[in-house]
C-alpha cells in the first residue's frame, strides 16, 4: 500500500478533486493528504472520501518539503511502505500508478521511481538530470539559449533517448514515487530549501543506497508552468535556495557529484 501527499498554495480545486478522484480509483492506494499552504482555508469539504485528509497549515506556507514531510511522517508512524509525492498539476491513470507501485513493490533495489513525462500536447519533458552544476543552473537561466543549448542537452540526458530505464541521481519532483525506508534513512525533504532543489537533493542522497529509477513503461502528464522564468519573486527563490543547495554540496569541488555523473554518463552516454 502506499500514501500519497499533494502540496497545495492556492489551488484550483477542480483539478486537485479530478486527481484525487483518479487516485482513489486505484488499488494500492491507501490515504491521500492534502497540505495546504495556502493563506486562507480551501476547500477540505470538496473531497468527501474518508480517504483524504485535508491539512491547512493556518496560513503559513512552510514551502514544498515540509509541507511534504508532514504527510512523510505519517506513513513512516503507520508503516507505510511506499508515499508517493505528486503536484496538483500532473495527471496519472489510476491503472498506471498500479503498474508503478507493483514494480518498485517487487524490486527491493529501487528507493525512488519517476514515470515518462509530457506536456499535454505529448512533448516529453526531460526530467532526468545529471548532478548540476553551478553552470547548469545559473548558465542556462542568464546566458544566451545559443551558448549553453549542447551543454544543456548534455544535463538532461537528451542523449539517450529517454525510452529505457535509468538510473539517474536527479529526478523531478512533480512525481516521486518513494519507498518509505529509502526516504527516511535520507531524513526526509531537508527543510532548509523553500522550494527547487529539494528534489535535487532527496534523489542524490536516496541514490546513494538505492536504485533512483526512470521507467518509461509509464507516462504521466504535468501541466508544467516554469514559475520561476516569468516571476521574478520566483526567481529570486529559486537562485537563494540553488544557492542554499551548493552551499550544502558544494560549488566547484562535489567528489560525489563527480563520482554520480561519470557513472551515468558512462552507463548511457
Amino acid at each position: 500500500m502506499l500514501n500519497v501527499s499533494i502540496v497545495l498554495y492556492k489551488p484550483d480545486w477542480t483539478q486537485v478533486n479530478n486527481l484525487c478522484d483518479e487516485l482513489l480509483r486505484a488499488q494500492c492506494v491507501r490515504r491521500i493528504y492534502l497540505v495546504d499552504n495556502s493563506p486562507y482555508q480551501g476547500k477540505k469539504n470538496a473531497i468527501s472520501s474518508t480517504k483524504v485528509e485535508y491539512i491547512w497549515n493556518n496560513g503559513d506556507n512552510l514551502g514544498y518539503g515540509k509541507a511534504h514531510n508532514i504527510a512523510i511522517r505519517q506513513s513512516v508512524r503507520w508503516n507505510t511502505p511506499f508515499h508517493l509525492v505528486i503536484n496538483a498539476d500532473v495527471w496519472i491513470k489510476a491503472e498506471d500508478l498500479d503498474l508503478l507501485y507493483a514494480f518498485i513493490a517487487a524490486h527491493k533495489e529501487v528507493g525512488s521511481m519517476m514515470p515518462r513525462v509530457t506536456y499535454p500536447n505529448g512533448e516529453l519533458q526531460y526530467l532526468c538530470k545529471l548532478l548540476p552544476t553551478p553552470f547548469n543552473v545559473f548558465g542556462r537561466r542568464f546566458l544566451p539559449l545559443w551558448l549553453t543549448r549542447r551543454r544543456n542537452a548534455h544535463y538532461e540526458l537528451r542523449d539517450t533517448g529517454y525510452n529505457k530505464p535509468m538510473n539517474v541521481p536527479y529526478l523531478s519532483g512533480c512525481f516521486m514515487l518513494l519507498r518509505t525506508e529509502a526516504v527516511l534513512k535520507a531524513r526526509l525533504f531537508d527543510e532548509r530549501y523553500f522550494m527547487y532543489p529539494e528534489d535535487i537533493d532527496l534523489t542524490r542522497t536516496i541514490h546513494r543506497d538505492y536504485l533512483t529509477l526512470y521507467y518509461p513503461a509509464v507516462t504521466i502528464i504535468h501541466d508544467h508552468a516554469r514559475a520561476s522564468y516569468h516571476n521574478a519573486r520566483m526567481t529570486w527563490i529559486h537562485i537563494v535556495n540553488m544557492c542554499r543547495y551548493f552551499n550544502k554540496w558544494g560549488w566547484f569541488f562535489d567528489k560525489e557529484r563527480r563520482m554520480f555523473n561519470r557513472e551515468v554518463i558512462r552507463q548511457y552516454l
